[in-house]
């Protein structure tokens, strides 16, 4: 009995050094690609940072493109993540208030992996056609969900009457540039991701004139 869970001890440590190495060597690219680029990023680049023989990296990855798609796949879960669809029960907070969060959240998430959003606006597409696709099928998804909402929305009767699908490529139009705008500014704070939603929000929900 005292062998089997000595066995299972060392089992669980070695799955939990194999796991902490993983995300070691993945945060380790996303700060490379970060400094030198996705296109002059070597592999071996990543292995002197990390520390790690090369070796070591094949047994994780087997190519820098392997890396980069695991770091976009992240990125599109979490993003996909902040955005939730709006409560509409009598004990729901204002509409207004729930995009907000979403917004704000939005970019929050944007700002916790900036480099590597820099490089999906800026370098991913054309990358290959894996990274077209899931790109084409992220942006694709978020425009039927923008879409559908304003669609509830004037059911509800809190939108007017429009098209929605090119309002929805609108919205998003105005928030991709927005978020690869900032991503050129110094780091975010609190204070600055609340005051870009209030701004994003009041322009697509308001417009410009008074």
């Amino acid at each position: 009995m005292t062998q089997e869970l000595t066995i299972d001890g060392r089992t669980r440590r070695a799955k939990a050094q194999r796991i902490s190495r993983r995300a070691h060597i993945l945060s380790t690219a996303e700060r490379v690609f970060a400094a030198k680029g996705y296109h002059q990023t070597r592999i071996s680049d990543i292995i002197r940072a990390a520390g790690i023989a090369r070796g070591t990296f094949y047994i994780y990855f087997e190519s820098k493109n392997g890396i980069f798609h695991e770091l976009l796949d992240q990125l599109l879960v979490e993003l996909r993540a902040t955005v939730v669809g709006v409560e509409t029960g009598p004990a729901a907070p204002p509409v207004a208030e729930q995009l907000l969060e979403t917004v704000t959240r939005i970019v929050r998430a944007v700002e916790d992996h900036r480099a590597l959003t820099r490089i999906i606006l800026r370098e991913a597409v054309g990358l290959d056609a894996e990274v077209d696709r899931k790109l084409r099928e992220f942006y694709g998804s978020l425009q039927l969900f923008v879409s559908g909402s304003l669609e509830n929305g004037k059911r509800l009767g809190i939108v007017r009457d429009l098209d929605t699908d090119v309002v929805a490529s609108c919205i998003l139009g105005s928030v991709k540039y927005l978020l690869e705008q900032n991503l050129m500014l110094g780091p975010t704070s609190d204070t600055d991701a609340e005051r870009i939603g209030r701004a994003v929000l009041d322009y697509n929900l308001r417009g410009v004139l008074p």
